[in-house]
Order: C-alpha cells, then sequence, then structure tokens
C-alpha cells in the first residue's frame, strides 16, 4: 500500500513522520531506538501490536496503535487515502479518559435449566468446576441417576432477575426426586414460589429466554438443546466465570437532574422505554440504574434530555474532541467531504478488515470511527460532527440486531429535520444494516454528494453532555449552508416550546413547582409565569400537573432561545391584603373567589367582616380571627350526639306502643 507521509505531516503538524518497509522484522531496531525516546509514540499496524508492545516494554516507550491498512491503505482508492491516514493518527493520539469499573463475584454456583436428560448432561459435565443443581421443567420419564453426584429436581422458572453472582429465581412446581425412585424418577408433592439464588444460569430448556436482550445479561448462558456444538460452548464458558470480574461502569447517573416524576405525576420516560435490559427501573422522582445488570448499549444517555444519564466509556466530551481532531486532521491533509463510518469492534471491525482484504476496500472519504456501541451516539455527536466539516454519517449495524434500536433510530429521526432546514440536505444520516462486506462498500460508494458546513466550526467540547449538546447545535446553525431559526420537530423530541391558554390559567405556579429544570420560572414579589424555552426538555411534567390543564407542548429548536430573555406568559395584578398592605396572591383569582361567596354562602351571608378575611394574607386573617374570636360555626345548627349501641340495644327493648 502506498504511505503517504506528505499528507499525514499536513494533517498532524509538529509530529515527526517516517515510514517503513518491515518495521515489525527487518528493522525492528528502528522501532526499539525510537522507543527508547521515551516520547509519544504511534505505530500504523495493529496486526504486530503484540511484538511492538514487548519491544516497548523493555525500552519503556509509550506506544499506540492504529489500523490504517485495513482502514485506509488495501482499498481500491488508497493511493488517496492519505488524509484518511491523518485522520486515524491523529485520532489514535486523543487522551482516553479513565473508566470507573463495577466489581462482580461469582463462587461458581449453577443452576443448569433444562427439560430432559440433555441438561442432567450438562451437569455431568460441568460438575467438577462448578456447584451444580440441574432443574427439570415438566419432566417425562427421566431414569434415577445411579450415583446423585449433585442435585436433580424439578419446577418451572416463573421469575428470573439478577446477573452474574446474584441471580435470584422463582420456581413454581417444584419438587424433590424420591430416593426411592426406581425405574424413573418420582418426585415429592410440588409447591409453588419456591425461590433459588445462583452465580450462573444456564438455560438448555429450549423455551423463551428468561430475560430481555437475553445475550446481553452477563452470567445468563442459554443454548437451542438441538445444538450439540452450542450447549459445548457455553458449558467450556461456564467453566471460566468463578472468581471476581471487573466491567465498565457505562452510565453514570445524577439523580439529581432526572425529570421522571414529581408527586407521584410521571413525567419523562424515554430511558425506561428504551432500555433492553430491564437495568432501569422506577425510583420515586427519578429512575435507578443498575449498574450490575446494565450492558452497556448507551440508549438511556443518547435519549436523556437533562443529562442526568450520560456514557462514560468514553464521556460525550471526550468523543466529540476525537472527532474534532479526527476531521482537523483529515482537512489539513486535504481531504473533502468526509464520510464518517460509526461501528463497534466486534462486527464492524471485522466488516472492514473482510472489505479490505476480500474487496475493494472503503472508499477514500469514509474515516471508520470505532465506538463500545453504536447505539451511544447522541444528536450531540451529529451535530459535531457536521459543524466540524463532515458530509454525512453512516451507523454500521448487524443485521439482525442483539437488541431493540429504537433510540438509535429516534436519534437519526431527530437529525434529520435539523440538516435539511438547515441546508445539508436530507439523508444525510442513515444506517446500514448488512453482514455482507460487499454490500457494505456497494452502499458506502453509492452515497450522494452533500452539502458542508460553509465555514468549519473549531469548538474544544468540555463540559457536560447537556453542555456539549447546546453548543455543537449553535456551532451546526451558525456554519450551516441555509442557517433558519426555528426547526419543527418530531413528537417527542427534547426541545420544543410550552404553550399556555392564559384565560384560563389562575397563575397556581402549580407547573412551576414541577418543573425540574427551572425552565418554568415565578417572581417573588409578583404574580407571573416566565418561559425560557433554551432548557426545556418536553418532559411533560407541566402538562400533566397542571390543574386547569391549559399547558400543551410543541417539539421545535428555536436556536434563538438560548440568548433568548426569559419569556413572559401571564402576568396579573397581585392582590393586596386589606388588613397590611402586602401582596399574597392573584387579583383576580381572590375576587372571583369572594364574588361567589358573597351572598351565596352561610358563613358570609350577614357579616362583611367575615368576607374580608378572604381579602387578607394568612398572617392576617389567624390574626384577625384572633382577636374577634372568630367562629366559623356559629349559628350552625348543633350535630346529634353519635349513635352508640347501647341507643340501638336500647331502642331494641323499649315497649312497643301498640
Amino acid at each position: 500500500m502506498l504511505l503517504d507521509a506528505d499528507a499525514i505531516r499536513r494533517g498532524c503538524p509538529g509530529a515527526e513522520v517516517s515510514t517503513a518497509d518491515h518495521l515489525c522484522r527487518a528493522e525492528i531496531e528502528r522501532f526499539r531506538a525510537v522507543s527508547k525516546e521515551g516520547v509519544p509514540l504511534t505505530v500504523g499496524c495493529t496486526q504486530e501490536s503484540p511484538l511492538f508492545s514487548e519491544v516497548a516494554a523493555e525500552t519503556g516507550g509509550n506506544v499506540t496503535f492504529v489500523n490504517v491498512r485495513e482502514a485506509a491503505g488495501w482499498s481500491k482508492d488508497g493511493g488517496r487515502a492519505g488524509p484518511k491516514m491523518a485522520a486515524l493518527f491523529a485520532a489514535a493520539a486523543e487522551q482516553v479518559p479513565d473508566i470507573p469499573m463495577v466489581s462482580l463475584a461469582s463462587e461458581g454456583v449453577a443452576l443448569i435449566y433444562g427439560r430432559d436428560e440433555r441438561a442432567i448432561e450438562v451437569g455431568r459435565l460441568l460438575a467438577e468446576h462448578l456447584d451444580v443443581t440441574v432443574l427439570i421443567s415438566n419432566p417425562g420419564e427421566l431414569e434415577p441417576p445411579r450415583l446423585n453426584e449433585f442435585p436433580i429436581v424439578k419446577g418451572t422458572i416463573s421469575i428470573a432477575k439478577g446477573h452474574i453472582g446474584a441471580f435470584e429465581l422463582t420456581v413454581d412446581n417444584y419438587a424433590a426426586p424420591l430416593p426411592s425412585s426406581r425405574g424413573s424418577m418420582i418426585f415429592a408433592t410440588p409447591r409453588d414460589g419456591a425461590i433459588s439464588r445462583c452465580d450462573l444460569l444456564i438455560d438448555v430448556s429450549g423455551s423463551a429466554p428468561l430475560f430481555p436482550a437475553h445475550d446481553l445479561r452477563d452470567g445468563y448462558l442459554r443454548a437451542d438443546p438441538r445444538d450439540p456444538a452450542a450447549v459445548l460452548r457455553i458449558a467450556l464458558k461456564a467453566r471460566d466465570l468463578v472468581g471476581n470480574f471487573d466491567k465498565p461502569r457505562y452510565v453514570t447517573f445524577n439523580a439529581d437532574l432526572c425529570a421522571h416524576s414529581r408527586s407521584k405525576i410521571i413525567g419523562c420516560r424515554r430511558c425506561l422505554d428504551l432500555c433492553p435490559t430491564g437495568a432501569i427501573t422506577p425510583a420515586g422522582n427519578h429512575v435507578a440504574i443498575n449498574a450490575e445488570i446494565c450492558a452497556g448499549c448507551g440508549q438511556c444517555a443518547a435519549a436523556c434530555p437533562t443529562g442526568a444519564a450520560s456514557y462514560a466509556l468514553p464521556p460525550a466530551d471526550a468523543l466529540l474532541r476525537k472527532i474534532r481532531t479526527m476531521l482537523k486532521a483529515y482537512h489539513l491533509a486535504g481531504g473533502e467531504r468526509a464520510i464518517i463510518l460509526l461501528h463497534d469492534e466486534e462486527h464492524g471491525t471485522a466488516m472492514i478488515d473482510a472489505l479490505s482484504r476480500h474487496g475493494d476496500g472503503l472508499p477514500d472519504n469514509v474515516i471508520p470511527l470505532a465506538v463500545n456501541e453504536i447505539t451511544q451516539v447522541g444528536i450531540e455527536f451529529i451535530a459535531a460532527a457536521f459543524s466540524y466539516g463532515a458530509a454525512g454519517v453512516r451507523f454500521l449495524l448487524r443485521a439482525k440486531p442483539r437488541h431493540d434500536l429504537a433510540g438509535l433510530y429516534k436519534t437519526i429521526a431527530l437529525a434529520e429535520p435539523i440538516l435539511t432546514d438547515l441546508g445539508f440536505g436530507a439523508g444525510r444520516t442513515a444506517t446500514i444494516e448488512s453482514d455482507d462486506p460487499d454490500a457494505l462498500g456497494e452502499a458506502l460508494r453509492t452515497i450522494a454528494p452533500a452539502e458542508v458546513a460553509l465555514s468549519r466550526a473549531s469548538f474544544m467540547p468540555v463540559g457536560s453532555k447537556t453542555e456539549v449538546m447546546q453548543l455543537s447545535l449553535r456551532e451546526l446553525h451558525r456554519v450551516a449552508p441555509a442557517p433558519v431559526d426555528i426547526v419543527a420537530l418530531p413528537e417527542g423530541a427534547p426541545f420544543g416550546t410550552v404553550n399556555v391558554n392564559v384565560e384560563g390559567c389562575t397563575l397556581c405556579l402549580s407547573c412551576v413547582s414541577a418543573c425540574t429544570t427551572g425552565a418554568l420560572s415565578d417572581d417573588p414579589d409578583r404574580p407571573v409565569l416566565r418561559f425560557a424555552e433554551a432548557i426545556c426538555v418536553q418532559c411533560g411534567l407541566c402538562q400533566a400537573t397542571c390543574p386547569e390543564k391549559v399547558i400543551s407542548l410543541t417539539p421545535q429548536l428555536d436556536f434563538r432561545a438560548a440568548t433568548a430573555r426569559l419569556r413572559v406568559i401571564k402576568e396579573e395584578e397581585p392582590a393586596l391584603c386589606v388588613r397590611c398592605g402586602g401582596a399574597f396572591g392573584v387579583k383576580s383569582s381572590v375576587d372571583r373567589v369572594v364574588a361567589k361567596l358573597e351572598g351565596q354562602h352561610w358563613m358570609f351571608k350577614d357579616s362583611a367582616k367575615r368576607l374580608d378575611v378572604v381579602k387578607m394574607c394568612a398572617d392576617c386573617r389567624v390574626i384577625t380571627m384572633s382577636e374577634e374570636n372568630f367562629d366559623p360555626f356559629a349559628g350552625v345548627p348543633a350535630r346529634p350526639a353519635p349513635r352508640t349501641s347501647e341507643d340501638y340495644l336500647r331502642e331494641r327493648d323499649k315497649p312497643s306502643e301498640t
């Protein structure tokens, strides 16, 4: 392959760039000499990374690796791939932040769930390595074992929850076999609701999975009992699942920012609807994320409008800095109309390798970017990519995804009207769902030319997910080919405005109390309702809380909102206390109450002083009632004494007057 060192020098200014013909063998001493210098070193080869890492360990070198061969050089466009190589080298040098970890422990207590002798056979395979129990659902004729090496019981799992090291199962129709079983196993009287706890759950029942997105549940191993090879694979995997394990804490969560509910009224539930594993559950006014169950799809973080949930592998700002560095190097090296291809390691890297080895390779303007999960990407990434000068974004997915991709499709649906209305054109973001490398290459080579930013942004994304999202959208609007102020968005979008029927609004301010972001606010000195669209996340709590039902939501993106003043929705004259003169409410509401009570209610028919109490603030009302011995029940007939059992008995025993 052609190594365009000049293009890499242009894209990575200040870096010392050198090429080699056989660095991992004949020229290994060149690498050894450079690594001894102790400067950060990036090698454009991943195939020989074990060898280079070994040499670097001996010399104390600091080395990272990037694959420029399959990603760029091995292509029919390899002669023009210099700018892409520069982008890949520059991105590889970006610092990766530390990832928080979650500790899991398994002592090897395994429950094997099946329906016949095949489950017992799996138990025999694992009995020497794990503490095994076999649970048979609806067993037929089972021959009693000659030697009880491990427990064999019957039952059907009705409820399953937990994760590796902490599974809890509810078993119905549970019964142990009688030790006197002769020709076939005879079980004792069954019972429902038995509880079983285990570290590993091996499912060879052939029934429906016990968990949603079961492939992502750590410690749950499932195989079709009719496939001996698959059963053997999970048995071998189970043998190694003993000890202590660390997994990334994929999502960081700040409950104070969550807009799930207030006062038992449900608002935002985007993450609950998208989580494929059930790791997210309601917990009062916010949700709770079980880090042990979370499989890291990232859809909750991508959809969270307040930033309460944010992805940590890497954080949003770190991922945006990487795309910034990548596109900046690409353009400095002379590249044009870059297409960002987002992919995961397991599926996407294998597809790119196969396309480069057996096909035409990636086009020279397609820059692959590996992420932990495609679904972790939110609108902030798309906005930043286009503001930095990308011409398109493609998401490489499996033909049969491992979990629901609704969150990603919603992100694309949100980006589509924004990019279209700003002049970038339709279809700039899309998925490629295939397991065929040739189909991937065809899809990438048929992408139509697109409009790009008039001037590329260069902002540095720093801060929380919400902050970088707002910054990315502002910069996208600034450099757009045809900027507009307002973009209409689909239902459920995290941006929008609040509409209030001011005629029906009583300024009770229940909506202000419910608003989690402070988008709706009041004024302590006067009756007023104000709105800040820039921080509204369309959670719907104000709409659900409003007692008059006069609030509605309109999803839209107003690029002027960030610099706009607070919009006054409704303002009224305050009610002044007739005793102290202090403001204590809304004058129109007090007048309306007085009009309904005056001459109508028995408490206020004869006394003007009593009606004046309604026109007072809370403090003066108490003082007045105390000074004048105000009795709200004066003149009201006494209530009859409560009847007791003695009254009924007395009436029963009273002689009849007939």
